[in-house]
């Protein structure tokens, strides 16, 4: 199983942690568990499944709130000079969690975010029983200003293997990528009307619609959807009530 470029971890940074717990335990079914504190003071709870935690949600002002993945990889700061070498940025340089592992906050040549990450052993997020298990994050995909050259990057730095690449007509490929057999996520240049480069992640819920009906009714929003993709899955584009932007997808409707 790969380890250098494989995503590990998802965290959520929000305005109201306590909302945004209540939110999520009703969608998608999570637990919530209170962990100490982060290394600048601030409470963390873990989130998480029958099988262990997959996530974490702290409070963060100054911010839009919005969910940021972790990639694993042998050297933060080996990693997060890459970054930087290649034309990103390196928005919190290298620095330990006490009893966690190493991490750096850092950006891609075209400004999408993600965190760099090595654990200290067992620290890692738990592992689904299988990639379709609900409650764990199953796809990821990244909108930027350049999909080809983005697909590129990431080949390099972490290597990420090209697979289907499907053309959705006037909005462009839709690229996959892969890592340990199995495709993983998804990148394309995104549209006028997106601001900024993102990435973005889908959790797997028991079905579409059902889902829909429990976030309406805990406070948050559907951007678009649900509609049928070329694998055969319904995803929904969301807003939890704070802000941050979040998918879900699911085999049923």
């Amino acid at each position: 199983m790969t380890t250098t470029g494989k995503f590990s971890w998802y965290e959520l940074m929000t305005t109201d942690t306590a909302a945004a717990v209540a939110f999520y335990e009703k969608v998608v079914g999570w637990k919530s568990e209170a962990m100490g504190q982060t290394p600048d003071g601030s409470p963390y709870t873990v989130l998480s499944t029958a099988e262990g935690g997959i996530a974490g949600l702290m409070k963060m002002e100054g911010m839009p709130p919005a969910w940021l993945g972790y990639v694993s990889v042998d050297d933060v700061d080996d990693y997060a000079k890459r970054f930087e070498a290649a034309g990103g940025q390196i928005h919190r340089a290298p620095g330990d969690i006490p009893g966690i592992g190493r991490f750096s906050v850092v950006a891609d040549p075209q400004g999408a975010g993600i965190i760099l990450f090595k654990a200290l052993p067992r620290a890692d997020g738990a592992e689904p029983p299988s990639l379709d298990t609900p409650g764990y994050f199953s796809w990821r995909e990244l909108m930027t200003t350049d999909g080809p050259s983005a697909v590129d990057f990431y080949a390099k730095m972490f290597g990420w293997e090209k697979s289907t690449a499907h053309d959705m007509g006037p909005m462009g490929v839709y690229q996959l990528f892969a890592y340990d057999g199995a495709d993983r996520g998804g990148i394309m240049t995104r549209s006028a009307q997106m601001p900024v480069s993102h990435w973005g992640y889908y959790v797997r819920v028991d079905g579409a619609g059902a889902a829909i009906e429990r976030l309406k009714a805990a406070g948050g929003t559907v951007v678009n959807g649900p509609m049928q993709v070329p694998t055969g899955e319904w995803v929904v584009q969301a807003q939890d009530p704070q802000g941050a932007h979040f998918g879900l997808n699911s085999w049923k409707a």
